[in-house]
């Protein structure tokens, strides 16, 4: 199949990313990596998620930060935020919010140790969250996390995958994010979820979201490539992993991404040289080296090509 020929990046890092980092982030400095994301090009940002702060001590600021961000907000930047029930739902909307996103999961144990209840359970709770957001006129989008292997439970079928998804999209969910969150999914595994789900639903309302615990996040997205899919999730210098799944690591770096995609002819709309300082800047601030091989190689090598 014909590679897209533009793919949409949503920049997850201010959410995903932060969320897993133990040291206090000032909302400024939360700000400010969100401002140069934008100078960067990116027009899909996640930037918060307002779960209990006693289980996300990060997140407990975001009513904050979507109000810094909505006060300085450019046109054709969308800026979602996570909502785990409805008492999230009318906090964000309370706060501004226009785009948000709910959390189910394709793996029972994994559903029961992130959000103590059963997928079953997890889709109840979600309906009248994104009832209340349509009627609200917001956008809502659904994760469907391990859709390649849980932590707890080995491989996931793609029919546990399949039924996650389109319960989501079946409720309202506009587009539906799905999650090798421990990355340990693989082009074969991940193609043959992927094609199993698109028998439901169309590439169009589908995303990837690729962990590069295994350094297979730019395989996968490859491979998600040649199959039609043209929205992936990325995280600046590969900020984040997974609290429920010990050694995982965060999303694929954006800047990986988009050398990969550059380098396919792949439009994305985004200035690699401004990702780059961007990553470096974050991992400054939070006292460690950019997890984005790319970043390393272009820092170490900044003449090189782009």
């Amino acid at each position: 199949m014909k590679l897209p020929a533009q793919v949409r990046i949503v920049e997850v890092g201010p959410r995903d990313g932060l969320q897993n980092e133990r040291q206090p982030i000032a909302i400024a400095d939360k700000l400010m990596l969100i401002r140069r994301l934008q100078d960067a090009g990116l027009r899909s940002i996640e930037v918060a998620a307002f779960v209990s702060p006693k289980w996300v001590p990060q997140m407990a600021d975001a009513a904050a930060v979507l109000a810094g961000v909505l006060a300085e907000s450019r046109p054709g930047v969308g800026y979602a935020v996570l909502v785990p029930n409805l008492r999230g739902l009318e906090a964000a909307l309370a706060a501004g919010a226009t785009e948000v996103a709910v959390f189910a999961a394709a793996s029972e144990r994994f559903s029961q140790r992130n959000i103590n209840c059963s997928i079953a359970e997890s889709l109840q709770r979600f309906k009248p969250v994104v009832e209340r957001a349509r009627q609200a006129q917001v956008r809502v989008r659904g994760y469907v996390s391990c859709a390649a292997g849980c932590p707890y439970e080995g491989e996931i079928a793609p029919a546990a995958v399949v039924a996650v998804a389109s319960a989501l999209a079946g409720m309202g969910c506009e587009e539906i994010s799905l999650g090798d969150t421990t990355g340990v999914g693989n082009p074969a595994s991940i193609s043959r979820m992927l094609e199993a789900v698109m028998r439901h639903l169309p590439p169009q309302r589908l995303a990837g979201h690729y962990h590069d615990t295994y350094g297979m996040a730019a395989a996968n997205v490859y491979a998600s490539l040649q199959l039609g899919i043209a929205t992936f999730d990325a995280s600046v210098a590969g900020l984040g992993g997974c609290p429920y799944a010990p050694g995982a690591a965060g999303n694929v770096a954006t800047e990986d991404l988009v050398w990969l995609l550059h380098g396919l002819g792949i439009a994305t709309g985004l200035d690699l040289d401004r990702l780059v300082d961007t990553a470096a800047w974050i991992s400054r601030l939070l006292g460690r080296e950019p997890f984005s091989r790319v970043t390393r190689a272009l820092r170490a090598t900044p003449a090189g090509p782009r």
